[in-house]
């Protein structure tokens, strides 16, 4: 407390001098009640009095001396009231300091004074102070001690009088100089520490839905929402089912105002979409949140065992991958057929990561070795189409007709075509070509004989699985040239035109079925050649290497396709 009052400036002691005055007064009152406690008779024994002698002269100046120099009075006052606190032996004291409490003999001081509410302002301090029985010559004592023991006057050697006559001209004290703000660049004199004010800052909350819970209801007992605002709410979320069906568990998070009013709030509808809804002023901005995820690569390793979907799927890839797989591999081998027992794949599988959970897995590349065939794949980055290491397609060229040269096309293909005798819808699923019986039929594009089989009414036919899913077939042949499950290239010889079953003469009804539906084999679209070559095979070749390499070393789990990387040759 000391050193706080010390480093006040001039003009601050000044202003709490009445303060000071008034805590004084009732130190005062007590010292003078303890004297006088102390001198009656039936004073406790171990209050001990000092005895003075005779002939010993007072150390201290009357107090009524108006030329007794302040400092000097307090210093030897002080003196006076350490002799009243513990026993001071006689031989200790010199003479110039022993203390004859006579002079003030007379100052009285009642009791109930010591209860004045020390919030009472200075001058009536004094005031009840002088009523209680105070002279003046104990009151004189108060404002001394008081003043000089907190040192609030005894600055740089001032006098009494001195602040006296500064006090009574502080009243019009002023100064009309314009400082400027250099004067104040530095204020750390002040030693003053401003209260900011903390500004509200919200934070994100999260809600998980109970059973029961409807957002309605809500969002006008949580959020701060009225009716009319939740309703708006939903007519703009892209999505309302996301507010409206909720289960039990899901989650939401959410920012409120000062006021408890909804700020924003952050619905996801799965683990990569949701939505975002922040408040401007009196509308709802609404925003869409699309995660992407951190692609991971992995590669699985199985071998056949039954199905092969079955073995695949046991190798930990899910239903999606599984089903991406078979597809792939069916426009290059007859699971039926060419799969065996023992057959060893492996596949590099791509997800995208996000929270721990696995998205959008697909097939980058497949590598199967089998007894019948050996397959290689990888999925071209600049087309999204799988090709062989050499830049093959596994959707090769389709020719439009399975025949070399030109033949008149003798009937259309006609889904609602009617019988000429009996008027009854009888379609025509094929194409008929007019050409002598004998005439080399050849296959349109890669696959496998299917069936070969005679029909009373279709003659001789053959059925061909082609590698793009395709199928075709050939009637009234009048001789087949290939072999049940055989497998056929492109523009390879399969059969010889007739005029078997039941024909009108010498003529081929191709036909070509996709998706187990007939099409019109002259205007359906129909794979081209997509085999890359040149600088596009360059760069294919350069992309497939790291997944080539990744798939022969045998290696299974997560891997780095920046570690199977070639060098760049400098």
């Amino acid at each position: 407390m000391l050193r706080i009052l010390h480093s006040l400036p001039r003009t601050h002691k000044l202003l709490l001098l009445p303060v000071a005055t008034m805590v004084t007064v009732l130190g005062t009152q007590k010292l003078l009640t303890t004297y006088h406690d102390l001198n009656q008779p039936d004073a406790p024994m171990e209050s001990v009095l000092v005895p003075l002698p005779s002939d010993s002269t007072p150390g201290v100046p009357s107090l009524h001396k108006e030329r007794t120099p302040v400092t000097d009075a307090i210093d030897r006052a002080s003196r006076a009231l350490d002799a009243t606190r513990e026993n001071i032996p006689l031989s200790d004291l010199k003479a110039t300091e022993i203390v004859d409490l006579g002079v003030i003999e007379g100052a009285e001081a009642d009791i109930d004074a010591q209860t004045a509410n020390v919030l009472t302002p200075a001058s009536e301090v004094l005031n009840a102070a002088s009523s209680t029985g105070l002279n003046d010559g104990a009151l004189h004592m108060a404002i001394v001690v008081g003043t000089l023991t907190n040192g609030m006057l005894d600055v740089d050697g001032t006098s009494a009088s001195q602040v006296a006559e500064a006090s009574s001209d502080e009243s019009d004290a002023t100064s009309y100089e314009d400082y400027g703000a250099d004067l104040f660049g530095d204020v750390s004199f002040l030693d003053l520490e401003l209260a900011a004010e903390d500004s509200y800052v919200p934070e994100w909350e999260t809600h998980i839905v109970e059973s029961g819970e409807t957002f309605a209801i809500l969002a006008q007992d949580q959020l701060g929402l009225g009716y009319r605002e939740v309703l708006r709410l939903l007519d703009n979320v892209p999505d309302p089912e996301m507010l409206t069906h909720w289960r039990a568990g899901h989650s939401f998070d959410y920012q409120l105002d000062e006021e408890g009013r909804l700020l924003s709030l952050r619905m996801m509808k799965n683990t990569r979409e949701g939505v975002l809804v922040e408040r401007e002023e009196d509308e709802y901005a609404i925003t869409g949140i699309e995660r992407k995820g951190e692609p991971v690569q992995r590669i699985y390793a199985g071998t056949v065992s039954g199905s092969f979907a079955r073995s695949a799927q046991s190798t930990g890839l899910n239903s999606g991958a599984v089903t991406e797989l078979t597809r792939l591999l069916e426009k290059k081998l007859d699971f039926r057929r060419d799969s065996r027992r023992g057959d060893h794949f492996q596949v590099l599988v791509e997800s995208d990561m996000i929270e721990g959970e696995t998205l959008d897995s697909r097939v980058l590349a497949v590598k199967y070795q089998g007894e019948r065939m050996d397959l290689t794949v990888v999925r071209n980055a600049k087309d999204d189409n799988f090709y062989t290491p050499e830049g093959g397609s596994l959707d090769p060229a389709f020719a439009r007709r399975p025949f070399e040269g030109n033949y008149r096309l003798s009937s259309n293909f006609n889904p609602q075509r009617k019988h000429p005798v009996t008027g009854r819808t009888s379609p025509h699923n094929g194409t008929d070509f007019a050409m002598p019986i004998g005439t080399p039929i050849t296959a349109p594009a890669t696959g496998r004989v299917e069936r070969i089989g005679n029909h009373h009414a279709a003659g001789r036919y053959i059925e061909i699985r082609h590698d793009n899913g395709y199928r075709t077939r050939y009637l009234h042949l009048s001789e087949p040239l290939v072999s049940q499950g055989e497998r056929i290239e492109m523009g390879e010889r399969i059969a010889l035109s007739g005029n078997t079953g039941r024909s009108t003469g010498p003529h081929l009804h191709y036909e070509v079925i996709v998706d187990n539906s007939p099409v019109n084999a002259m205007t359906v679209d129909l794979p081209e050649n997509t085999s890359l070559d040149g600088d596009t095979l360059v760069a294919f070749q350069r992309q497939a290497e790291p997944m080539i390499a990744a798939l022969d070393s045998e290696e299974t789990g997560t891997i780095s396709l920046v570690d199977n990387a070639p060098e760049n040759d400098e």
